[in-house]
């Protein structure tokens, strides 16, 4: 099951990659003509065409029209051990970033030494915001993923002017509203996921970013130019005293981000229908692509033979190899539709018992792509050889009938 799960992820990572990298050539080119809001929601593009290409009728069942083959020597048993590992390791660098987070988590909320704040109300019949403050925090921030609470910095009340903080809190119920905490965690863990790609790292960033960007559109949303220029003002202040937080919560970012929202404000309410419509076409047709694709690989699948997706190679027998002894054996076996392999038996074998023992426990840890039904005695011939230069013959007869 692991070596499946860490196989079915590696594949994934070539659109995993080009998603993001398409996303990461909006951010930097396309927001004078997009909104930022928009390219934000694109964002959904990659659950989207992670769930379309793998669909579950997507796998239609295949039928065995071949016999296959594989060769086992000794020297490819250490192989197998190595490719194994990997998912091993991956595993291990998987729960070792997991811990650190929670730990950096529980360590940061432990420092904010939270405390109610009395002297300032905060009313909206739509949300229900805690509002707490903390000598910690140097800016605003939303903390907790389902129980929402804003903290304000200590006496941030008394140094900001009523205006400048009308909309500094506007920004951050847009925050709440969207449960961007929630979302922010979701992506962190998919980050954590695809750990060994740069890729995800750079995405996560931007994603962030665009988050921040988008708020600021709600915020500026029908708001003149006098406010846009106070707005300007407070995002500036909070970028003079910001303090890096967890990076699940929102945040007022670095001052190269902070330059990126300043230069973006600008450019609000000037995005073309035009380019957005475009895009959406294109978009489509994007997904169009992976859908048609994936259908045809499971047309041109069925004219081939079915391959594993984790195959276990047999241990070549000790008694075997110090006796250079070689040899095949012929097994048939169902494949379940969830793509275990079930009613392992042998059907012929040369030597007779020598090397059955072995191919039966390794062809029972062998996993392919799940289908809709499954399979039904598929033959495998495993080759035990000294070396690769090792010629077999078929254990199963064939006949040809010609017609009179």
């Amino acid at each position: 099951m692991l070596e499946s799960t860490f196989n079915w992820l590696i594949e994934q990572q070539l659109l995993i990659a080009f998603l993001i990298l398409s996303l990461l050539v909006l951010e930097r080119y396309s927001l004078k003509w997009l909104s930022a809001n928009f390219v934000y929601k694109l964002w959904l593009l990659l659950p989207t065409s992670l769930l379309l290409i793998n669909l579950p009728e997507h796998f239609k069942p295949i039928q065995n029209t071949a016999m296959s083959t594989m060769l086992i020597t000794p020297e490819r048993n250490l192989d197998t051990q190595l490719s194994i590992s990997w998912a091993l390791i991956y595993s291990m660098v998987l729960a070792l970033l997991t811990l650190l987070t929670v730990i950096t988590h529980q360590r940061f909320i432990k420092q904010l030494r939270l405390a109610p704040l009395n002297s300032f109300k905060l009313t909206n019949k739509n949300l229900n915001i805690a509002l707490l403050q903390s000598g910690a925090v140097n800016t605003p921030m939303v903390i907790g993923l389902f129980r929402t609470q804003l903290v304000l910095p200590s006496e941030y009340v008394q140094k900001t002017d009523s205006a400048s903080l009308a909309l500094i809190i506007e920004h951050e119920k847009v925050h709440i509203k969207r449960r961007d905490n929630l979302l922010n965690m979701l992506f962190l863990i998919a980050t954590l996921i695809c750990w060994f790609n740069p890729v995800a790292w750079l995405g996560y960033l931007s994603f962030r970013r665009l988050q921040e960007l988008s708020c600021d559109e709600k915020v500026l949303e029908n708001k003149g130019t006098q406010q846009r220029i106070l707005y300007s003002k407070a995002l500036i202040n909070c970028a003079e005293h910001t303090r890096t937080g967890l990076m699940a919560y929102s945040h007022y970012g670095d001052k190269n981000m902070m330059l990126q929202r300043l230069k973006q404000i600008k450019h609000t309410g000037n995005s073309s229908l035009a380019a957005k419509g475009a895009l959406l076409i294109f978009t489509a047709g994007i997904l169009s692509s992976f859908a048609t694709a994936k259908q045809t690989d499971a047309s041109l699948a069925k004219a081939e033979h079915i391959s594993p997706t984790i195959r276990i190679e047999p241990v070549y027998p000790s008694h075997a190899a110090e006796q250079s002894i070689s040899g095949s054996v012929v097994l048939k076996y169902d494949i379940s539709p969830n793509g275990e392999t079930q009613n392992v038996s042998v059907v012929n074998a040369k030597p007779a018992g020598v090397f059955n023992k072995e191919a039966k426990v390794a062809l029972k840890q062998w996993q392919y792509k799940p289908s809709n039904s499954g399979f039904k005695d598929v033959l495998v011939q495993l080759d035990f050889a000294l070396d690769e230069t090792y010629k077999s013959q078929s254990l199963i007869e064939k006949v040809t009938v010609a017609a009179k």
